[in-house]
């Protein structure tokens, strides 16, 4: 009977080696799998063995540094998760599956990301600890629930999770993308016509009064000195502006700076609400999906933290930490800090007493994605209205000042003896 050399992960994700008695390659697998172990490798006794790729001894230094600096599309990311889950639940090992999706898939950053993951699995190493060399490309969750995956056996149920998880990630974050795009082209719009307006109709508006003479009415007078500072003294709105921008850079550089930049943008109104809302329904979503896949709690107080792009949180979420170790519970901790709306901890301290946090967790995302759905519609259908009334008043503006000052001078012409 062929006999068959493996190569697995056990429950604690250790190294383990053997040789079965098995007809083919389908009944080796599914008997490693009775062992409860992860498949690594799996070749025939007397099959030839790879060859590690390298041309010279700097060669390792190369790769690390550009797996270190490689990012892949979050789209190209969401494409190798969901169709490596695939392959492992239709049977294949992880090293099989890593080979196949290096051959389909034709996205060259992908292409080089995936060898470099099977190069890693040959050399021994676990799956979560080569994702590790992507920091770019994969999150601290997603190693995290990899690990999780390998230690427990369940690696396909983990990538399919993940998939939903990224899935649901990028709705979220397309959603409130899509809606602010017509008003932020609106504004441009506005801008740039507000702005040729002043700049090519003033202009002719002043010869056509420095012929005819005569004094002018006052909103002509403003109209003119606006178009003289716009024309004349540009380059210092440019410098100021660009001042502005790069002290503003190096100030939120600073960690005092960033802290005081981020809680500033969670009280703006209408851009903060979005923020929290946002954050409210990706702490619950990603909460609930660590705690759901096993991921310790204190663990996945650090993960949601790093989430959140926002170093004031971040030190908010650092505190209920503290709390948690002293043996407060998360809803209470979160509580103290006045971090979440009161709804938001009712429902966490209802889930922790009924032991279904993390299915609770999903319901609390679920909630402040459709209020966050509702915020981001409110706000994007106030803008425009806003927008244009404000050009509205600014075109109005210059054409009164220049109906005033036409109306003026016919008053003067006729006033004149002939």
């Amino acid at each position: 009977m062929p006999q068959f050399s493996y190569r697995a992960r056990d429950a604690q994700g250790g190294l383990v080696e053997g040789v079965l008695d098995c007809p083919d390659r389908g009944v080796a697998i599914r008997q490693i799998e009775q062992l409860r172990y992860i498949p690594v490798r799996i070749e025939p006794v007397g099959a030839p063995k790879p060859v590690a790729r390298s041309s010279d001894a700097s060669a390792p230094a190369a790769v690390a540094l550009s797996t270190q600096r490689l990012r892949v599309p979050h789209a190209q990311l969401l494409i190798f998760t969901e169709q490596l889950g695939h392959l492992l639940q239709a049977g294949m090992t992880l090293d099989e599956g890593l080979s196949v999706l290096e051959k389909r898939l034709k996205q060259p950053r992908v292409q080089q990301m995936t060898r470099a993951l099977h190069q890693a699995l040959i050399d021994g190493r676990s799956f979560s600890q080569a994702l590790r060399d992507f920091p770019r490309v994969f999150p601290a969750i997603y190693v995290n629930l990899v690990a999780a995956g390998e230690a427990s056996g369940a690696l396909p149920e983990i990538l399919s999770r993940l998939v939903q998880h990224l899935m649901q990630a990028k709705n979220l974050r397309d959603r409130v993308q899509q809606a602010l795009i017509y008003p932020a082209f609106l504004a441009i719009a506005g801008a740039g016509l507000i702005t040729i307006f002043i700049t090519f109709m003033v202009p002719q508006l002043t010869q056509f009064m420095s012929q005819n003479g005569g004094s002018l009415p006052l909103p002509t007078r403003i109209l003119l000195s606006v178009h003289h500072l716009i024309t004349t003294y540009w380059w210092l709105g440019l410098l100021l502006v660009v001042g502005a921008g790069a002290g503003l850079r190096a100030f939120v550089r600073t960690d005092e700076g960033r802290t005081t930049w981020d809680r500033f943008r969670l009280i703006v109104p209408g851009y903060g609400r979005v923020i929290r809302h946002r954050y409210y329904a990706q702490f619950s979503r990603t909460l609930g999906t660590l705690m759901e896949n096993g991921i310790p709690l204190l663990k996945s107080i650090d993960l949601v933290a790093e989430i959140a792009g926002n170093r004031y949180l971040e030190i908010k979420m650092a505190e209920v930490r503290r709390n948690v170790i002293d043996g407060a519970t998360l809803s209470a901790a979160l509580a103290e800090q006045q971090l979440f709306p009161e709804l938001f901890t009712d429902m966490m301290a209802v889930g922790e007493q009924t032991g279904h946090f993390a299915q609770t967790m999903q319901t609390i995302a679920d909630v402040y994605e459709r209020e966050l759905d509702r915020t981001v519609q409110l706000i994007s259908s106030l803008i425009p209205p806003l927008i244009i009334m404000l050009i509205a008043v600014i075109v109005g503006f210059v054409v009164y000042s220049i109906l005033s000052a036409v109306f003026e001078m016919t008053h003067s012409l006729q006033m004149r003896p002939h």
